[in-house]
């Protein structure tokens, strides 16, 4: 009997365990079903990602250097001064000259000195020069002025317009002489101050390396060359202007020596014209 009663209990156990695993292994079953389920959004094929742009090619942009030691850098840093000179001497003595070739055509085809006078342009060196002679003949008076005879007079008159006339054209001249004679000097400084400052880095480095002598020295041949670049222009401009002035003052004296001929020569004749 009692052992029935255990083998009825134990049947009853297993029973119960039964029933108890039973739910157990659905609510596994379940979850294995949902796993794959909840993982299957994750396993799904990813969008195709976008291609990345393609990296911009680098434009190769040519680098220009300015040379310092060219013919262009050496007229930009030359001595405007002398070539600004050098071209208003120019425009004055071609001015004069052209003046020269009126008066020829005017002032001696004229009916008398002053009606010449006026025909010539205004500012002219020939009409500065026939109205200060008219000026001397007509009004030789006062008190210190009668001590001096009229042929004296004008011809002082006359000359000292002469003189007047050749001071304007020799203006900045000797400018230009004393930038020929000196700017090869001025080079010739800058040539031996960049060689000192070649054998100064040298010195200091202790061995003679490309890049401690090339500024320095290219320093110096550019100085040089700067000195003969102003010097140069300036000795030519020099000898041809002082040439051309030379057959522009040719031309003015000429006409002072006509001017003061015919001035005295029509004093004399009026002063031997008979009284009426």
């Amino acid at each position: 009997m009692i052992s029935l009663i255990r083998r009825h209990t134990a049947a009853l156990a297993i029973l119960a365990a039964a029933v108890c695993a039973a739910p157990t292994a659905v609510i596994a079953q379940d979850a294995s079903k949902a796993a794959p389920a909840a993982e299957a959004p994750a396993a799904a094929p990813a969008a195709p990602a976008v291609a990345p742009a393609p990296a911009p090619v680098p434009t190769v942009t040519k680098e220009t250097i300015e040379n310092p030691y060219g013919l262009e850098a050496l007229w930009r840093q030359g001595d405007f001064v002398s070539w600004y000179i050098i071209f208003v001497k120019l425009w004055e003595q071609f001015k004069l000259m052209r003046q020269a070739r009126e008066m020829a055509g005017a002032f001696w085809k004229s009916s008398s000195l002053r009606d010449g006078a006026k025909k010539l342009k205004d500012g002219s060196a020939f009409r500065y020069i026939a109205e200060t002679g008219l000026d001397a003949n007509e009004h030789h008076e006062g008190a210190l002025t009668e001590n001096i005879d009229l042929n004296t007079w004008v011809t002082m008159s006359v000359q000292r317009s002469v003189d007047t006339v050749q001071s304007r054209l020799q203006d900045g001249l000797a400018f230009l002489a004393t930038v020929g004679s000196t700017a090869p000097f001025v080079g010739l400084f800058g040539t031996v101050w960049g060689i000192y400052h070649a054998l100064t880095a040298i010195g200091i480095a202790g061995q003679a390396s490309i890049d401690k002598v090339a500024g320095p020295v290219g320093e110096a041949l550019i100085m040089t060359a700067i000195g003969l670049a102003v010097a140069v222009p300036a000795v030519m401009g020099y000898n041809w202007l002082v040439r051309r002035n030379k057959v522009a003052m040719d031309l003015v004296r000429t006409f002072g020596a006509d001017l003061h001929a015919v001035l005295l020569g029509r004093k004399i004749e009026l002063r031997g014209a008979p009284a009426r």
